[in-house]
């Protein structure tokens, strides 16, 4: 039987799951909620009568009206995209043991479990020594014990010669940047402990804490790692996403993670990109990790990095890294790799037949108002034009020749814009020639004109491999 996939998710992640799907001579679904009617995802596909393959849901994250799609239409495969169910074991574990079982397109549901547990996970990574933020592995709920933590994680950080050391306390049972403080004297430390055990509790009816250095002066990086199911693995080398919103939202990033025409770094940035990819490469082999996924980095200004985590996923910005990748002469889809990697196929490649060469940037345009900590702009777009070149890419669900209004149910997202060139310097100049031939205009209901983020991606792309 051929497989065919319901494409679980919406937008320009459900657009280039559709194109990849296509390559592969591969049969799908989509689905839409009354918020997305007029979005590209949709307008793409059927919505009733002969042939249909575009169905309505109450919403993305209602798992049964999903499921029962999928077998209504005879899907054989789910992809979730990224967000709502991508990393959610549960929902990975329901697809492939149901009576009717789908191949979940993304790791096996117990490597998303355990690695999706950000505890075990820095655990796993201190066996192998693998380095991670010193602090904690585990929920501590004894003060006493929380106290000498603290006190040695401070005191090394001034043997270091660290200025002001600080550490975290963190909630245990928390996420989204929920039930964090900080500490710098130790005098503080029991009272905040205190004060974030019982808030812990209250929050999420765990009071165990965790407790780990502070680090400020550091840039994000990531390893794009490509696995499958016949024990291949192998890298597409490191992106940077350290300009973010004040919501740690991503806002440009570049690949490669490092390069010294940018800054003048206090290490040998090859030496560490080559370690960052060997850690990534060595805890993915650990737990059989079979699909597409991110390992996560934070480095140093003097060239320490440490696992922050691992996203068990396709993310956004997988497309910079396959542009500055090259399998036999082209730049690889690794959303259509990590499909047919999901449906049993071998790779057909090592990391040998994979070159690197030059530099990406993507832009993650946004409806949204930088100056005022980024606060989402809601409104009718009524002109929406980015240009393409031959060294550029346009990711988007939001149509370029109608009218389309942003509904106010998900984050006010327009487009990815890719760019890549020679050098992170040609690269730069591309993605600045780019925003300023980009032309968006539109209205919110009180006829104000949109607001977006564009002339804020233009300002940070110096800022860009630097510290």
């Amino acid at each position: 039987m051929e497989d065919k996939v319901l494409i679980a998710n919406r937008g320009e992640i459900a657009i280039r799951i559709m194109n990849a799907c296509k390559d592969l001579g591969l049969d799908y679904a989509v689905i839409y909620t009354d918020a997305d009617k007029d979005s590209e995802h949709v307008c793409r596909n059927i919505t009733s009568g002969a042939g249909q393959n575009a169905w309505r849901v109450t919403s993305y994250t209602e798992p049964n009206d999903i499921f029962a799609v999928a077998d209504y239409t005879g899907c054989t495969a789910i992809h979730p995209g990224y967000g709502f169910f991508s990393e959610d074991f549960h929902f990975a574990r329901r697809a492939t043991i149901r009576d009717r079982a789908l191949t979940f397109i993304g790791p096996s549901w117990n490597v998303i479990r355990d690695l999706g547990d950000k505890i075990n996970t820095k655990r796993v990574a201190n066996q192998l020594n693998i380095p991670t933020i010193p602090g904690t592995d585990a929920p501590i709920y004894n003060e006493m014990e929380a106290e000498e933590i603290a006190q040695h994680l401070l005191e090394d950080q001034a043997a270091q010669g660290i200025a002001n050391p600080s550490i975290l306390i963190k909630a245990a049972a928390g996420g989204g940047g929920m039930g964090i403080e900080e500490v710098s004297e130790i005098e503080q430390f029991r009272r905040v402990y205190r004060q974030l055990q019982n808030y812990a509790k209250r929050q999420f009816g765990d009071g165990g804490v965790l407790i780990e250095q502070c680090l400020r002066d550091y840039n994000h990086l990531e390893v794009q790692l490509l696995c499958s199911r016949h024990g291949e693995r192998i890298h597409f080398s490191s992106r940077n996403c350290t300009i973010q919103s004040t919501g740690r939202q991503k806002r440009v990033e570049a690949a490669p993670g490092f390069h010294s025409s940018c800054f003048d770094y206090d290490f040998d940035e090859a030496t560490v990109l080559r370690q960052i990819e060997e850690y990534s490469l060595k805890l993915a082999e650990y737990v059989n990790y079979d699909n597409v996924g991110t390992w996560e980095w934070i480095v140093s200004r003097s060239g320490k990095p440490y696992l922050l985590e691992v996203n068990t996923r396709i993310q956004v910005e997988n497309d910079i890294s396959a542009r500055i990748s090259y399998l036999n002469g082209s730049h690889p889809n690794l959303i259509r790799e990590q499909i047919r990697l999901a449906l049993g196929e071998k790779m057909g490649y090592t990391q040998e037949d994979v070159a690197f060469s030059g530099a990406a940037i993507e832009l993650r345009i946004v409806a949204e108002d930088t100056r005022r900590g980024f606060a989402p702009w809601i409104g009718t777009i009524s002109r929406f034009k980015i240009p393409q070149y031959e060294w550029s890419a346009v990711y988007t669900h939001v149509p370029f020749d109608r009218p389309y209004t942003i509904p106010s149910d998900y984050d006010p997202n327009l487009a990815l814009a890719l760019v890549w060139g020679d050098s992170v310097d040609e690269a730069k100049k591309r993605a600045a020639k780019l925003l300023k031939e980009t032309d968006i205009r539109g209205k919110d209901s009180s006829g104000g004109k949109i607001v977006t983020n564009l002339a804020y991606l233009k300002d940070n792309l110096d800022r860009l491999l630097t510290f």
